[in-house]
């Protein structure tokens, strides 16, 4: 393939993110450049899941050193890095470096003002006022196509994240092309569920899929049992039509989550297709943390000087790494 794509932080590498990067014969882009973790049962990340977003950290900042566009679907902190920033506990990011991200790139961005819920329109009103003053060049990319040499980058008009009149609000994905190859990149479809969202996904026909899978490990309180039916019915539906497709992202939050995979990796094998976590697009064994959140502070308990730091007033804890 022309179109080369590289995994840089998903779930299947202990992080929360999708970040991803493809260089074609006339560009580099870097897809969603932010990288997180999340409390979960309970608990704070294990000290294990720092060194993973460490080192996710790492290859982000090196994946932007050499991309020319940055596309940012939507403002949550596992797809974007924010600005002016110092936060050491969710996503480990410090001013410098995350000014380093955009500095001189073209950067695509969701629109903030339409099509956007409230969290999200004061990230993105923030943010983009502090990018404009550092990038080559910032565009609102809602349903947009640019032309880079052969290469064609193309955005979807707003799409929900997850499913039809969710709070959580919309995204945008993208479809790149060079010749008779085409990437699609759907990060916070979650599956998708929304039907709508399918047809717009299978009316562009990609040979690679990179997908956001859905939130199974939400299903007991936020997320309903027919979404996440609806979800794995459409990821079956388009293992049949894409050569590959790499399911990540919310799914891999759940240890179960191979079980909602059994049907659509039938549907790819049988079409002669493929269907991977990112890990596994990769050749690398999956390395999943978050999931297995309460078994790492059971097996491997933190140093008291982390279980200290973990105790800090909250701002603090933010401006102050963890002892690892």
């Amino acid at each position: 393939m022309k179109l080369r794509v590289k995994p840089i932080a998903f779930e299947s590498f202990g992080v929360r993110s999708m970040c991803t990067f493809i260089e074609t014969p006339d560009v580099n882009i870097l897809l969603d450049p932010g990288v997180s973790l999340g409390r979960r049962f309970g608990k704070i990340p294990h000290p294990k899941e720092y060194l993973a977003l460490i080192n996710a950290r790492k290859r982000l900042i090196e994946a932007s050193r050499k991309a020319d566009i940055i596309i940012i679907s939507h403002y949550h902190f596992d797809h974007y890095t924010p600005l002016g920033y110092t936060d050491y506990t969710w996503t480990w990011s410090i001013p410098e470096e995350s000014k380093s991200i955009y500095e001189g790139k073209l950067v695509l961005v969701k629109d903030f003002r339409d099509k956007i819920n409230f969290s999200q329109r004061k990230r993105g009103w923030i943010f983009n006022k502090m990018v404009n003053e550092i990038a080559y060049r910032v565009e609102i990319a809602d349903g947009k196509t640019f032309k880079i040499g052969d290469t064609l980058v193309k955005i979807s008009e707003p799409v929900w994240h997850g499913e039809a009149n969710t709070p959580l609000g919309w995204i945008l994905m993208t479809t790149i092309k060079h010749e008779n190859e085409k990437i699609l990149f759907a990060s916070d479809v979650q599956g998708p569920i929304s039907k709508e969202t399918l047809q717009v996904i299978l009316s562009e026909e990609p040979n690679l899929t990179i997908i956001g899978g859905p939130p199974t490990y939400l299903q007991e309180y936020k997320a309903k049992s027919d979404s996440i039916n609806s979800a794995v019915e459409h990821l079956s539906k388009i293992a049949l039509e894409s050569k590959i497709t790499i399911v990540d992202h919310h799914l891999l939050r759940d240890a179960d989550w191979r079980k909602y995979l059994e049907k659509p990796m039938k549907n790819a094998k049988k079409a002669g297709h493929k269907m991977v976590t990112a890990a596994q697009f990769e050749n690398k064994q999956n390395y999943l943390l978050e999931a297995y959140r309460d078994k790492l502070y059971e097996d491997d308990p933190p140093s008291e000087e982390f279980i200290k730091w973990s105790k800090m007033p909250r701002d603090k804890r933010k401006k102050t790494p963890p002892p690892i």
